[in-house]
């Protein structure tokens, strides 16, 4: 698979399509995954001004700074656009009125263009209203291309092999920061350009979903979630959890609630196909932790969408009563909490497809003992 078909330059064209009929004249991208998924260039985030202009018709103009023109020029899709360069001590935001032809009334901005970029543009655009770009680029994006979920289950593949092989770092004794730092290194090495998050919470530290690390030593027996992602040289990313238990057996009351985690991330899984809605998903994990009385400790959605963000549209929570359609990717990773005992979690990230859902992460799910 390459970058040239990942990131094929019909993507503009779609993308001036849904700009027009969304009734914005242009969209404006700076640095972030929506100019990543429409150029192929992952761009610096910086003070100087980097901005694909979008107009709804015409020539799209991407306005970089000069000292990284050649970064720019060698993405994948940016042969498809006109390039601007600006120097250094000159104002570029005139390049981005001078790219856009006649009046303009409303602009689509990228969802985290930096404050002092959203102003500035209001300045050189004042008679333009600015709108969320993600209106536009939202439904071009929910729905993977074969290529895109072939970039997902590359990135699966990398981040299984990291679990596969958790039994070198996770033993009794180590901290949880000098797993994670292991860790780190082997998300690497199995392909991943950047580690973009590492979890590794020890016995109470799992009560915490969103812990991270800490100094803590590893107990014998005791539950240890590891929730792991990077982003792949595609730019598409990974993040699985598993639950381990290392040197010694987990407590009967952990294993009696892994034993309900494991049967409702199953379930959810299994309700994965078109048309169901995204919140039906999120049900069908729920409605098993809750009959089994640990409703309150599953704390947050069953899910989020992952592409070119680790979290993105869908997310598979209440609410969401979007249907599901075929080649949307989001994890499935309901989690129990205990706090001040332990906690327990199981993500795989999963493709709705035309018939059903496909796991893009193929390791065990039973709680692992190492």
């Amino acid at each position: 698979m390459g970058l040239d078909e990942l990131y094929p330059a019909a993507r503009l064209t779609a993308a001036q399509r849904a700009t027009a009929a969304a009734g914005l004249d242009a969209l404006l991208l700076t640095p972030g995954s929506d100019l990543r998924y429409l150029t192929g260039y992952d761009a610096h985030a910086g003070e100087r001004l980097t901005c694909l202009v979008l107009p709804a018709e015409g020539e799209a103009t991407l306005i970089v700074p000069t000292l990284e023109r050649p970064a720019a020029e060698a993405a994948p899709g940016v042969a498809a656009v006109r390039l601007v360069d600006h120097a250094d001590g000159t104002d570029p935001y005139p390049l981005v009125r001078a790219a856009l032809s006649g009046p303009v009334a409303a602009v689509g901005l990228a969802d985290r263009m930096w404050a002092e970029q959203v102003l500035a543009l209001r300045a050189a655009l004042p008679e333009a209203t600015q709108r969320l770009a993600s209106a536009v680029l939202r439904e071009l994006r929910l729905r993977k291309s074969p290529a895109e979920v072939a970039a997902l289950a590359e990135a699966g593949a990398a981040i299984d092999a990291v679990h596969a092989a958790m039994g070198r770092w996770l033993r009794p004794g180590r901290t949880e920061a000098q797993v994670a730092a292991d860790l780190a290194a082997a998300i690497r090495a199995a392909g991943h350009v950047t580690v973009d998050f590492v979890i590794v919470a020890a016995g109470p530290n799992g009560a915490s979903p969103h812990h991270g690390t800490s100094d803590r030593p590893i107990r014998a027996g005791e539950p240890v979630v590891v929730d792991i992602g990077g982003t792949m040289p595609s730019g598409y990313r990974s993040d699985c959890t598993r639950t381990y238990v290392a040197g010694g057996p987990a407590p009967a009351e952990f294993t009696d609630y892994y034993t309900v985690l494991y049967e409702a991330q199953r379930a959810a899984v299994a309700a994965v196909r078109p048309g169901i809605t995204a919140e039906a998903v999120d049900a069908a994990a729920r409605e098993v932790i809750t009959a089994a009385g640990y409703g309150d400790a599953f704390l947050h959605r069953t899910g989020h969408g992952i592409g070119l963000d680790t979290h993105e549209e869908p997310y598979v929570v209440a609410g969401n009563r979007r249907p599901l359609e075929a080649g949307m990717a989001f994890s499935v990773e309901p989690g129990i909490y205990l706090a001040g005992r332990h906690g327990a979690r199981i993500e795989d990230i999963v493709v709705c497809t035309t018939d059903g859902g496909q796991r893009l992460n193929t390791t065990p799910t039973e709680l692992i003992a190492l």
